[in-house]
């Protein structure tokens, strides 16, 4: 059948079919039509059955004839029925309808009870730069579908500039419904948060909901204002919802003030906020805070969770005790109370272990390279200088199959970071991993041979093949291969010369 017949079946059809059938030959009009046959499908658009109008609404956005079609799209947007209603909006974006009632028409579906009707208004406002109706615009900060006030918040951050949109989000953030409130005191200005900081502050009470009160808080904390924080230690005091005092802890925790004693040691037995309670008393330091975090580290009842910010806390706070304390959490069967322990003594290495802890503290740190990968990064700061760790990472080295440690080994054997009597002995290992399948190996290798050489202050054995193993490294794909590679062949040059 040719496109015409095809066609001119469609037109009989829309005469004298059923209602599926008249539906379907409006969908394919608006396939097969030309410009002449919009005329048709618009007729079809004021069709009783919404099964038609929603195939004319098809039909019209296929067509792709835009003009004149705003007020019969406009009025299929009204429409009683969603499935037409969505048709339509859709339409009208793929006809690049511009027009003032178009604009209205989008404005209204903002606030449509159908959800795919309330994405469509969003991205076509979007596609047109204009916010729309501002009020409901802003409303769907609430919606409870991310994927519309995912749309909605961006929609409102690139228009912040416009007044009316300012102001419609310090109306909401006063007094909007509790979803869209809270996302309105998110967004809200700086300014207006000074301006409205004594209302603020008497958000804070337990009749405000739960996550307005935690965007307060927030807000009000990065005011750094004396009485914003005041007013957050009395709503800590008063606060008998754990999510809620877990955050407000969190946030004076900075303050290291110690008000934060008492009200820490009241939520150190909650497995909720008994985390963020440790943390805070890390923050105040001092004799007491120490007392109760080693009560924590020492009692087998402890939570996980707070017990690895505790050992974290102890550890920044730096006792006499505190590696003694850490060391044996490392074999705790919960992962994340491993991780609080290392975290914690990282926190104490920038001022360097005493020295007969430096080989506790190395001995268990390598061990625990192998173990949790996820840690890698934190162990390698903590080890860094540690020459009691050397040996130990030689012999990783040796008998490991994760790059990640390899090159994290690799790079705490160089030179610059420790050196023992077995140092001079190194430089086999590092030559031997610059054909590692790993780029990142390659390039800690071929930094250990340039420190190994400056370090020792000699030429090593075999030094023309070395050359040759360098210069080919050229050909690597990994810049920083090329030039860690590049930087070992300057440091024998310069040996050589001197």
């Amino acid at each position: 059948m040719t496109a015409e017949h095809q066609i001119a079946f469609f037109l009989r059809e829309l005469e004298t079919g059923d209602t599926w059938r008249r539906a379907a030959a409006a969908k394919g009009l608006g396939r097969l039509g030309t410009a002449a046959h919009a005329a048709v499908l618009v007729r079809a658009a004021a069709d009783p059955s919404p099964e038609v109008r929603e195939g004319a609404a098809v039909g019209l956005g296929r067509l792709g004839v835009a003009a004149g079609m705003a007020e019969t799209l406009c009025t299929l947007m009204d429409d009683d029925d969603p499935w037409v209603r969505r048709q339509a909006s859709l339409a009208s974006r793929r006809l690049g309808l511009r027009d003032r009632e178009v604009v209205d028409a989008y404005a209204r579906l903002l606030s449509d009870p159908d959800y795919h009707l309330r994405i469509n208004a969003l991205d076509a406002l979007r596609e047109l730069g204009v916010p729309g109706d501002v009020p409901a615009l802003v409303r769907l900060l609430g919606d409870p579908a991310y994927s519309v006030w995912g749309r909605a918040r961006a929609m409102i951050w690139e228009f912040r500039n416009d007044p009316d949109i300012e102001a419609e989000l310090v109306r909401t953030a006063q007094w909007g419904a509790d979803d869209a409130r809270a996302h309105a005191l998110w967004m809200l200005p700086d300014h207006h948060v000074d301006r409205l900081l004594v209302s603020l502050l008497g958000y804070l009470t337990e009749d405000t909901p739960t996550e307005v009160r935690r965007v307060v808080a927030s807000r009000l904390a990065r005011t750094g204002r004396p009485e914003a924080q005041d007013a957050l230690f009395t709503a800590l005091e008063a606060e008998q919802d754990p999510a809620v005092a877990s955050q407000l802890l969190f946030l004076l925790a900075r303050s290291g003030d110690e008000r934060l004693l008492a009200q820490a040691s009241r939520w150190l037995g909650h497995e909720r906020a008994g985390p963020s309670a440790a943390t805070a008393l890390g923050s105040v330091d001092g004799k007491v805070a120490a007392r109760l975090l080693r009560a924590l580290l020492t009692d087998p009842a402890t939570a996980p969770r707070t017990l690895a910010a505790a050992a974290t806390a102890y550890g920044g706070m730096g006792r006499w005790d505190a590696v003694w304390l850490l060391l044996p959490l490392l074999d705790h069967a919960a992962p994340e109370v491993h991780e609080g322990a290392v975290r914690g003594l990282d926190a104490m290495a920038d001022d360097g272990f005493r020295p007969w802890e430096r080989g506790a503290v190395a001995r268990a740190l390598v061990a625990r390279l192998q173990v949790d990968h996820t840690l890698v990064g934190v162990v390698q700061r903590v080890l860094t200088g540690l020459s009691e760790a050397l040996s130990g990472l030689r012999e990783l080295l040796d008998r490991t199959t994760s790059p990640l440690v390899r090159s994290a080994a690799l790079s705490l054997l160089d030179p610059h970071n420790a050196t023992d009597a077995d140092t001079p002995h190194d430089l086999p290992l590092f030559v031997r991993h610059l054909d590692d399948a790993d780029i990142w190996v390659r390039k800690v290798a071929a930094e250990g041979i340039a420190h190994w050489v400056e370090e020792t202050g000699t030429l090593p054995p075999g030094e023309e093949g070395l050359r040759d193993r360098l210069t080919a490294l050229d050909e690597d794909p990994s810049d920083f291969v090329r030039e860690a590679a590049a930087e070992a062949l300057r440091a024998l040059d310069d040996r050589r010369n001197n």
